[in-house]
């Protein structure tokens, strides 16, 4: 039985956090134990308890129990660049059996834990190991948040692509609606629709937007599908 979600994106800074701790939420308000992970996070600050990553921070914030920050985010690094470059500069191998280990002592406390990638689905993480790797360590199937602004058709359709070409199962895409100013989104929400082999799951409204309810989206029924398939 699935018992978790890998959350990745079209790009990075597109929402991943926004849509992972808001599912995480909406699957608590179902009386879900579900808890955040964020394995990797590039981009920290030195903190008296050690380096800290303000993704992994809001997904801590928006699970079910206070939680070891080490399991949340086993690997993280000082510098806002690709992971891979980060490890290299910390002289760190991410390693996807770490990894698994720490999904596993989450997974003991917890219902549901979803798990967001870094950056886009093909941003390496070593020089062998991409995210897919983390993917199949943990045995999940993913869902992909689209960044809804111009030029999101061919970046989710080669995202899409990608996934399924690397072996791994997509259950589903969101939409984030990153420019409130798109022209048209409501046509290339229906062109994805229609081209990606995965249901539509919701659409949000980015932080900061007017119909952002304080930076909190609804994803009730989201939660609700991919609870249905986790039983399945």
């Amino acid at each position: 039985m699935m018992r978790g979600i890998f959350v990745t994106g079209t790009d990075t800074g597109i929402g991943k956090t926004h849509v992972a701790a808001s599912l995480v939420r909406a699957l608590r308000a179902q009386g879900v134990a579900a808890i955040g992970m964020k394995p990797v996070a590039s981009g920290c600050e030195q903190t008296a308890e050690g380096l800290r990553n303000s993704d992994a921070l809001d997904l801590l914030a928006a699970s079910a129990q206070a939680i070891d920050y080490a399991l949340v985010n086993p690997y993280a690094f000082a510098d806002p660049i690709s992971p891979h470059l980060a490890a290299a500069d910390a002289q760190a191998t991410i390693e996807p059996l770490h990894i698994a280990e720490a999904f596993t002592r989450l997974q003991a406390q917890a219902d549901f834990v979803v798990v967001e990638g870094v950056g886009g689905w093909l941003a390496p993480l070593g020089e062998s190991v991409m995210q897919a790797d983390i993917v199949r360590a943990l045995d999940l199937r993913v869902l992909l948040v689209v960044g809804l602004r111009l030029g999101c058709l061919n970046h989710a359709l080669l995202t899409a692509r990608a996934i399924e070409a690397d072996g791994c199962r997509l259950s589903g895409w969101i939409g984030n609606r990153i420019d409130v100013d798109m022209i048209r989104v409501e046509d290339n929400i229906e062109t994805l629709r229609r081209r990606i082999q995965a249901p539509l799951l919701g659409i949000a409204e980015h932080v900061g937007h007017s119909r952002c309810n304080d930076g909190i989206i609804e994803l009730d029924d989201a939660a609700r599908t991919l609870l249905a398939a986790a039983s399945n």
